[in-house]
């Protein structure tokens, strides 16, 4: 798939991506992520659009027989979709979707860099299967 490397057909039309703005911390993250990873911004007149809507949770798990919670799950799901910006026809439509697990412990300083540890981690495996997902339907197409 990419053959060629950074000149290769399709890492130049992956430069061609232009990522739109993504709502929240989680969406910074993501949009990092993702114009990392697709080398956005090489290309100076962009050939597709993606648009990124995140949907973020965090749940508690492990109930003590005192309610206190012991572990927690954080999800993190995207619906995205590329868009030709030349017909403004949708090229993909799809998902993407990470969990992690956070235990909860007695400092309250860990369990909030565990949790935000576990968003970056979510936000960069998010990027990566979209990045793939995106990469493959380009193959195809170009």
């Amino acid at each position: 798939m990419y053959a060629g490397g950074g000149s290769g057909t399709v890492a130049r039309a992956l430069a061609g991506v232009n990522v739109s703005a993504i709502e929240g911390k989680a969406g910074w993250l993501v949009r990092a992520a993702l114009v990392d990873r697709l080398g956005a911004g090489a290309e100076s007149t962009p050939r597709y659009r993606l648009d990124v809507r995140l949907n973020e949770q965090l749940q508690g798990l492990g109930l003590l027989s005192n309610d206190a919670v012991t572990r927690e799950r954080r999800t993190l799901r995207a619906r995205y979709q590329l868009i030709d910006l030349a017909s403004g026809e949708i090229v993909l439509d799809a998902t993407a979707g990470a969990d992690a697990g956070v235990d909860i412990v007695s400092s309250e300083y860990a369990v909030i860099a565990a949790e935000q540890t576990a968003l970056e981690n979510l936000s960069h495996e998010i990027a990566e299967q979209i990045v793939t997902r995106v990469a493959t339907k380009l193959r195809k197409t170009g």
